[in-house]
This record gives C-alpha cells, structure tokens and sequence, in this order.
C-alpha cells in the first residue's frame, strides 16, 4: 500500500515514542497512562477530553503507519481486537451506555497526529459529544492515571 504524507519532513511521532516506551512528558502519555500493551499494539488514555465523554482511550499500532491508507489489514485487525476489548472494560468500569470509536486520515479528515489511530469513547444518552467538539480539554495527568488504572483492572493488565 502507499499514500501520500502529510506528516513534514522532520516529524517527530509522538505516538511512535509512546510505542517505544518514550513518553514525551506526562502530558501527551506515560507508563501510568497505558491501558494494555502487546507486540504490535498500545492502548493508552488520552490527552485530551471532552466534557461528558472524559476517559476515552487512544489505540495505536506499535510500528508507523500515517493512515489508514497505508494501514495493513493485519495490524487493523490487531487494532480492533484491542479496541473490543478496551470497549468492553470501559463499559463496564465507566457504566457508559454505549461506545464510540474514531479515527481521521489526512489533513480534511482532521488528522493531528500523522500516525495511524483509533479513538475508543465512552458514550452517555444525550450526551452531545458531536455537539461539542469545540470543548475538548486537557485531561490532568492524575486523572488519566486514575482511568488507565481502573481500566488495567478490568483487563487484568498492567503497565510495562
């Protein structure tokens, strides 16, 4: 597969430090955000959230791909099994009604971050999270913390 980049040519992926184990500081990931980790995959809290939606989870291949246009169907598929099963134990930790997931390619798409990824978000009735899109904040690194806690919990993982 091959796509075009968007990513400038002296990119430095966050997302691909946070793979590594670099974190580049607590505001964008730490070990004590990490939800699950595998050969392939890392799922972690998210910086940034949205009012009513706080605690959504952010879901990445360990290797770099920008896009989905660049994505193999392997590690998409590696990917979504992650994304179930952080669906099913933020069900069950955040008692949410439902989930939604995300995910953006290319600058009209609303891609930030020019490494492939999928947001897993807690989702209440009524919640108007598309409504709010403008909203999103800052989550504090304790707080992300405390999430990715109860979420390891739940999936009988731990923090590498």
């Amino acid at each position: 597969m091959s796509a075009s980049t968007y990513a400038p040519p002296d990119y430095d992926c966050p997302f691909c430090r946070i793979a590594r184990g670099d974190f580049c500081g607590r505001i964008i990931g730490g070990a004590e955000a990490d939800v699950l980790r595998t050969p392939d995959v890392t799922a972690f809290v998210g910086s940034h959230w949205w009012p009513r939606n706080e605690g959504s989870v952010i879901v990445i291949p360990n290797a770099h791909f920008e896009s989905v246009f660049d994505l193999p169907a392997e590690a998409a598929a590696q990917i979504h099994t992650v994304a179930q099963r952080v669906a099913v134990a933020m069900t069950s930790v955040y008692r949410c009604d439902g989930i939604s997931t995300r995910q953006h390619n290319g600058p009209g798409g609303g891609q930030e971050i020019w490494h492939y990824h999928l947001h897993v978000m807690p989702r209440w009735h009524n919640d108007r999270l598309y409504e709010r899109t403008s909203e999103r904040y800052r989550a504090p690194p304790d707080e992300r913390a405390h999430r990715a806690a109860l979420l390891r919990a739940s999936l009988g993982s731990s923090p590498d």
